[in-house]
């Protein structure tokens, strides 16, 4: 104020909460809003009673029925961080568990594999938690049948599957505020067909029937954008389902696009391989043939939407970008234990890899990974 008064946030005029508080669209911000007094408990809800609740029933490209899971990650930074230990904050990938009672289960975020934290709690009043991105995965429940440890007993369990042949789902809008019957959802099939469905849909749409050869699929600015092997970005009308060309064409000469968001900005990740990328048509409208062809560099472009251009960007200063299974996004490498500055990280054949800018080089990472049972973690996220 220009009298240099301080005013306390409680003292906030109460018709202003209710307006602030449905500004904020991650779970975990609303549940920090919430938690400062009681009277900004009491101003907004914890969650809309129609908002998306996942997993949620999905037209499937299968027979039996799918569902579209969420995923979330997050930077996780210590609030008492000890002397010995590093200061820097951990980066982990949560997923809430329907099959187990809502207990979340962890993902290495990289790499999607299943993965836990060194102690068998996390305490989240230990921690400084921020959400950093959403993904989505497409998945059908199986029952496995065993026998139980006194071998009389047969125990039937219960186990997602993700759909073979899926690439990328997206979704929008997702926030706490949105009706789920709202929202819609693009999907992207190794074969490059692009599918599309609204909530409570019977089937997915093919969009696009004159072409098969899309990469990569975002929501960037609240709209969805698709890019295709040939670097051409097209905006989506998901109430027409027409593509218009948004942008020039990066005209990359890599096998494969990647769209990631770094500092509000537009960036396309262009993979090369060190062979023709296979892509195998089929008549099933999911399937998708698997590539073996592994990745030997990346170029990464830079939209100016001042001049309208594709530029080409030596380096990512301290931002390190992930091109994960589900998701890509960019970090601020500094912040991050094990992550390094001007680097990508991504996947070849189930092994996690970082590529350098600085000096073009291909290396390994050895994560561990383990197969563990779900976290009792609080039900904050």
């Amino acid at each position: 104020m220009d009298n240099g008064e301080r005013v306390e946030w409680s003292e906030l005029p109460k018709e202003l909460l209710p307006t602030i508080g449905k500004k904020l669209d991650t779970r975990i911000d609303i549940v920090r809003f919430r938690s400062v007094c009681s009277t900004w408990r009491s101003s907004i809800p914890l969650f809309r009673s129609n908002s998306p609740r996942f997993p949620l029933i999905f037209p499937s490209p299968l027979r039996t029925p799918a569902y579209l899971c969420q995923s979330n990650i997050y930077r996780l930074e210590s609030l008492n961080p000890s002397s010995t230990s590093s200061n820097k904050a951990e980066l982990i990938k949560v997923e809430q568990d329907s099959n187990s009672g809502g207990k979340f289960r962890l993902f290495n975020p990289i790499s999607n594999r299943r993965t836990r934290y060194p102690n068998k709690t996390l305490n989240l009043f230990d921690f400084r938690v921020v959400e950093l991105t959403k993904a989505y995965t497409l998945r059908y429940q199986v029952r496995a049948s065993s026998i139980s440890t006194n071998e009389i007993e047969q125990v039937l369990s219960v186990c997602d599957i993700s759909i073979f042949g899926v690439n990328k789902v997206v979704m929008f809008p997702d926030s706490p505020w949105t009706n789920a019957n709202a929202s819609a959802a693009f999907v992207i099939f190794n074969d490059g067909k692009l599918g599309f469905a609204k909530s409570g849909d019977e089937e997915l749409i093919l969009v696009d029937r004159n072409s098969f050869d899309y990469d990569d699929i975002i929501v960037y600015k609240g709209q969805f954008y698709v890019i295709n092997s040939l670097g051409i970005v097209s905006w989506i009308d998901h109430s027409s389902l027409k593509l218009v060309q948004f942008l020039p064409p990066l005209c990359g000469l890599g096998s494969q696009k990647h769209l990631v968001e770094s500092c509000g900005a537009l960036y396309v990740v262009d993979r090369y391989l060190d062979r023709e990328r296979r892509r195998v048509e089929n008549d099933a409208f999911y399937m998708g043939g698997a590539d073996c062809a592994q990745s030997i560099g990346f170029k990464v472009y830079r939209f100016d939407e001042e001049w309208g251009r594709w530029e080409l960007k030596e380096s990512l200063g301290d931002r390190a970008f992930v091109l994960g299974n589900d998701c890509c996004f960019s970090v601020m490498a500094k912040e991050l234990s094990g992550y390094k500055r001007n680097c990508i990280y991504f996947t070849d054949q189930n092994e996690t890899r970082v590529f350098s800018l600085e000096d073009c080089s291909v290396g390994y990472l050895s994560y561990f990974e383990d197969s563990h049972p779900s976290w009792p973690l609080p039900n904050l996220l």
